[in-house]
């Protein structure tokens, strides 16, 4: 008994650093957080307990709903592109030629700039007067859009900007393809299988368990976007809110209206969504992702 219970406690002392920063770090403040989204918290006063009024009160709240509206939508549009992308630049990175190094460095350099400085140059970049985005429509005679103060072309510019991104994903696919045993490749070729044919039968089932980890972390990145459209609109809504979002609405509650209950709810409330849609994401995949060995 007292050689198991000292190897408990030996065991406990080595793994300590997890399980205190699991508690400290994790555990305690999702639990004062959702202890908060039950309370009235101006962060200037002690909470007082409220029930479910906060819950309530996002039900009816027109914003809320506008926000969640504009952040499915841009990650029901960013979200497929990017994937679409990163994938294509990776069958494009997966072929030898002369100075490939540079090429896949180009491609995940743009994943290293610091994400306001990102935004910076993409606002001058897309700015109607001097923005170099602009130029194609001006070669085309086209007055280019106002990428600023419309909503469906602010919603676009900001999709644009977030597949300035693509660099981690495109290096995992990267990794990914070149896992896929060469022996599949020459089995399909003596079959008569054309290029095409090799991407969907081959190449994209042998990918397909990186395909749903980078689709996975894709939606987490666009339901949590913050700093861009921040940046960008200047801590404004944007054009008829078209760039408000679900996470900069949580951090005006929060920081803003020193509203840190009901900011604490919508917390809990994106979190449930997102374990939702990771869940239909997981359930849809059972029949489309192809493990080897499975």
């Amino acid at each position: 008994m007292r050689t198991g219970r000292t190897s408990l406690l030996t065991g406990l002392l080595w793994t300590a650093p997890w399980w205190l920063g699991f508690l400290l770090l994790l555990a305690w403040p999702m639990g004062r957080s959702l202890y908060i989204s039950f309370c009235d918290y101006s962060l200037l006063q002690p909470p007082v307990f409220v029930g479910d009024v906060n819950y309530r009160a996002l039900a009816t709240d027109a914003v809320f709903w506008q926000v969640v509206f504009n952040t499915l939508v841009y990650s029901l549009v960013s979200v497929p592109l990017s994937t679409g992308l990163a994938i294509l630049l990776a069958l494009l990175l997966n072929h030898r030629v002369p100075g490939l190094g540079f090429f896949r460095a180009s491609v995940f350099l743009p994943t290293v700039v610091p994400l306001a400085a990102a935004a910076l140059v993409w606002m001058w970049m897309l700015n109607p007067q001097t923005g170099l985005v602009n130029e194609p429509f001006r070669w085309l005679g086209v007055s280019p859009p106002n990428w600023f103060d419309h909503p469906v072309a602010a919603m676009a510019a900001l999709v644009l900007v977030s597949l300035w991104f693509v660099g981690s994903p495109t290096v995992i696919y990267l990794a990914g393809l070149q896992e896929i045993p060469e022996e599949l490749y020459e089995a399909a070729m003596l079959d008569g299988a054309s290029t095409v044919r090799r991407f969907w039968h081959v190449t994209l089932p042998g990918l397909s368990p990186v395909v749903l980890f980078n689709v996975i972390i894709a939606i987490l990145t666009a339901w949590q976007i913050f700093a861009l459209p921040y940046i960008l609109w200047r801590g404004q809504p944007g054009p008829q809110g078209a760039t408000y979002f679900y996470t900069t609405y949580l951090f005006d509650n929060a920081f803003r209206f020193l509203k840190m209950g009901y900011a604490s709810a919508m917390a809990w409330i994106q979190l449930v969504i997102i374990l939702l849609m990771t869940g239909l994401i997981f359930a849809l995949s059972r029949r489309a992702v192809h493990y080897r060995g499975a």
